[in-house]
């Protein structure tokens, strides 16, 4: 690899702002780009005017609904940021981010601290195994406290914080910081913004404090790093750079989460927390190369991030621009130009680049070419999907796609106009490309269209882009549950099909037994067939005849999960008997087994937390006991209360309206997907 273009990938920090929706991921956004000079004014979420929330139903809501992406520079460092949203029902824009990410800053509200988002979407980043930053925002704010935010990091999240600064006063007597590492205590002028700070000696009061954690911080280095443990126990001096090595050794090792704090929306404590994203978090070349397969084969292969090396690509997000499809791009390794005619091996297509446009939010510049480690967006590619792999046609290699989450909610749409009938489909089908949490179809019984989504804001919005981008007034009915269904029995069938189609003889037996599986398991199919008779290509077709079958419930037709289904025995005829007949034997003996066994109807159970002052808590118990709700914990929180418990999200419709009636507008939910169970 030459020089210069290793320095290059060096000097590139690729890196997502993740957080619980409020922690305030958007504003600590909003200031890296003024002070790295991206942009010369602030703009604040509460006013609707942060450049990184700049859809319409973003800035009327004041929250982040799509990750936008953005660059800017640092003391010669380019860095790539994505600022992802906090609300739950966003969670794919969080999970395709993280997948192109090298390195993520978790952002945790002094007065909050750990809370549900913040953990579902720190526990993806470690699926993800990418390196973090901590950064203690809002220690402004009435109840902030610093410490119990450090604990809570440890006890919820499992990860162990690395104190680099002390926060100088909290709430209205917040100042500045004390950097553990200089040992100074740094202040922002408010004349400027905070665009200028200094550094000055650390206060009196403080200094016992200071070198409490800086003894902390050195030991905890001295137990990951040898070099530093020989300084230490020789109690050398240990300089800034030295230490800087170890941490970002630590860090991006997995073994350390580097901790910050400061108060974004006052300007106090952004400057260093740039300084540690370039310092600690990695660079495309500080991870190991990202491993595909070779399309037909077995074999799989690393790709370099070498500018040199033949082109890969991960598609990340889709976009609607104006009515046409805008791709990002996650480059991996080699080089692409305007025009370049790339492979997709998922769908055996090739594509051309038309444009290639590097973004800041919704404004875009366009470039020639961009290579390994770059987050670009792509006009022109017509077929490319999330999760899709682009290459050199030469060279293919197939990453491993993203993972997505089923939906849990769905309605029933129509137009007003029933000429708009064939427009709606359409504009779903564009609205579907973008999100992949988002499905529709027609439903054969009633012919409605019926939209599925991850929640009811999910689909509120989906409608209001219908409205907005499509010039399309729908009807919506009353959002519905989507079931699962699954046995509570073991059950054996056989099934013996036999018929003539087209003056042919077809004949197939099948003898299946399905058996429960714990909840959560998913489903499983077992060959436990001794017949010589059954041979790889009827073996396929019985596994596909049952897949199938699983689509499709035996009490409302709802997707059957959890289930073991081992194959027994077949019967065969030798010239009647072929794949199309042990596809529906197959499917028809999974379907009378599950008939025996005693089916039941799965519902999504969601995990509430609702914060409550304690004036209130005892109207909001006994509503969500009215409500079928499970109360698993009850802990104080400052001034609130935090009320967890586990609830169908059938009776969870309308909840924020009841909830701000019983508490006077002052109780706040969050509510996730946990698992299926039971309808009772």
């Amino acid at each position: 690899m030459a020089v210069v273009a290793k320095q290059k990938l060096s000097k590139t920090r690729n890196i997502g702002i993740i957080a619980h929706i409020d922690a305030g991921k958007t504003t600590v956004t909003e200031r890296i780009l003024y002070y790295t000079g991206k942009v010369h004014k602030m703009g604040e979420v509460h006013d609707g005017e942060a450049t990184m929330d700049w859809m319409l139903e973003e800035k009327e809501r004041g929250i982040t609904i799509t990750s936008a992406v953005t660059s800017c520079l640092w003391k010669g460092h380019n860095i790539n940021i994505i600022d992802t949203p906090g609300h739950v029902d966003f969670t794919i824009e969080v999970e395709r981010s993280l997948r192109v990410l090298d390195g993520a800053i978790g952002v945790f509200c002094a007065v909050g601290g750990v809370e549900p988002q913040s953990e579902t979407v720190w526990h993806q980043a470690d699926r993800y195994r990418v390196p973090k930053i901590a950064f203690v925002n809002k220690m402004d704010r009435l109840g902030a406290d610093f410490f119990r935010v450090v604990e809570m990091i440890k006890e919820r999240l499992g990860a162990k914080p690395l104190i680099l600064q002390l926060p100088w006063g909290a709430e209205s007597n917040f100042q500045g910081v004390i950097d553990l590492i200089k040992m100074k205590a740094i202040v922002w002028e408010d004349e400027t913004l905070g665009a200028h700070y200094e550094e000055v000696p650390i206060p009196s009061d403080l200094e016992e404090e200071a070198v409490k954690y800086r003894d902390q911080l050195l030991e905890t280095l001295a137990d990951k790093d040898d070099h530093i443990m020989e300084k230490y126990l020789g109690e050398e001096e240990i300089s800034a750079e030295e230490l800087h090595r170890a941490i970002r050794r630590a860090t991006i090792n997995l073994e350390l989460v580097p901790l910050l704090c400061g108060a974004a929306l006052r300007n106090k404590g952004i400057q260093p927390l740039i300084d540690a994203i370039v310092s600690y978090l990695p660079s495309p070349l500080d991870i190991p190369p990202i491993v595909g397969e070779v399309p037909n084969s077995d074999k799989k292969e690393p790709r370099e991030p070498d500018p040199k090396g033949p082109f890969s690509a991960l598609v990340f997000k889709v976009m609607l621009d104006q009515g046409r499809k805008m791709t990002y791009l996650r480059i991996y390794s080699g080089k692409v130009q305007v025009g370049a005619q790339v492979y997709n091996p998922r769908k055996n297509v090739r594509e051309k680049l038309a444009r290639l446009l590097r973004m800041h939010s919704n404004k875009r510049e366009r470039i020639n070419e961009a290579g390994a480690g770059d987050i670009v967006a792509a006009m022109g590619l017509k077929e490319a999907s999330t999760g899709d792999t682009l290459c050199t046609e030469g060279k293919p290699i197939l990453f491993e796609p993203i993972q997505f989450t089923d939906p849990v909610i769905s309605m029933a749409v129509e137009p007003k106009k029933v000429q708009d009938h064939d427009r709606l489909i359409d504009a779903l089908d564009k609205l579907a490309d973008e999100d992949p949490t988002f499905q529709h179809k027609i439903d054969e019984e009633t012919g409605q269209i019926v939209i599925s989504g991850m929640g009811e804001l999910h689909l509120e919005i989906i409608m209001g882009r219908v409205r907005r981008e499509f010039s399309i007034d729908t009807n919506q009915g009353k959002p519905q549950v989507v079931y699962r269904e699954t046995i509570s029995e073991l059950a054996h069938h056989e099934e013996i099909f036999q018929r003539e189609i087209g003056g042919q003889q077809h004949y197939a037996g099948v003898l299946l037994e399905v058996r429960p599986l714990p909840r959560g398991t998913g489903n499983r199919f077992l060959d436990r067939c001794e017949s010589p008779e059954l041979t790889d290509i009827f073996l396929e077709a019985i596994q596909q005849g049952v897949s199938e079958a699983q689509n499709a419930g035996v009490i409302m037709g709802y997707p059957m999960l959890d289930v073991e289904t081992v194959l027994r025995d077949i019967k065969i005829k030798e010239t009647f008997s072929d794949e199309m007949a042990f596809r529906v034997a197959a499917t028809m003996a999974y379907k009378n087994a599950c008939e025996k066994a005693s089916p039941i109807l799965l519902e999504p159970i969601m995990e509430a937390e609702i914060l409550v002052p304690e004036e209130f808590m005892g109207e909001v118990i006994s509503d969500l006991n009215s409500r079928q709700g499970k109360i698993e914990n009850i802990a104080k929180k400052g001034p609130v209360q935090v009320i967890t418990a586990s609830v169908p999200l059938s009776k969870m419709f309308g909840y924020s309206t009841t909830l701000r009636s019983l508490t006077q507008g002052r109780g706040t939910f969050t509510m996730h997907f946990t698992h299926y169970d039971k309808v009772d």
